[in-house]
C-alpha cells in the first residue's frame, strides 16, 4: 500500500520514509494537496527505467551472442517442428 506525505512531513520524518521504501512501500510526496513527486526503493526504479529492448534489437543481440559462443543452427535443427502430413479430408460438395 502506497503512504502519503507533504513536504513538510516529510523532512521531518526522512529515515522511517527511506526506510520503508527500501521495503518496497512507495511514497507519494504531496504540496498544497497535489501530489508532485513519487519515492521508489532502487530495484522499482530501476525495473520501469530499464528500457526495452524492441524485436529487431532483441533479435540482434540474440545473433552477436550466438556468433560470441559460436552456435551453428541449420536447417536440420527445424526438420522435425512441423507435421509434414496433408491433414485431414473435407467434403467441400
Amino acid at each position: 500500500m502506497e503512504e502519503q506525505y507533504t513536504i513538510a512531513e516529510a523532512k521531518n520524518k526522512l529515515p522511517s520514509i527511506v526506510h520503508s521504501v527500501a521495503k518496497g512501500v512507495p511514497v507519494r510526496l504531496t504540496r498544497h494537496g497535489r501530489p508532485v513527486a513519487v519515492l521508489l526503493s532502487v530495484g522499482r526504479y530501476e525495473k520501469l527505467t530499464r528500457g526495452i529492448e524492441g524485436y529487431w534489437k532483441a533479435l540482434e543481440s540474440l545473433r552477436n551472442q550466438m556468433k560470441i559462443e559460436d552456435v551453428q543452427i541449420s536447417d536440420a535443427d527445424f526438420e522435425d517442428l512441423r507435421d509434414a502430413s496433408p491433414g485431414r479430408k473435407m467434403n467441400l460438395a
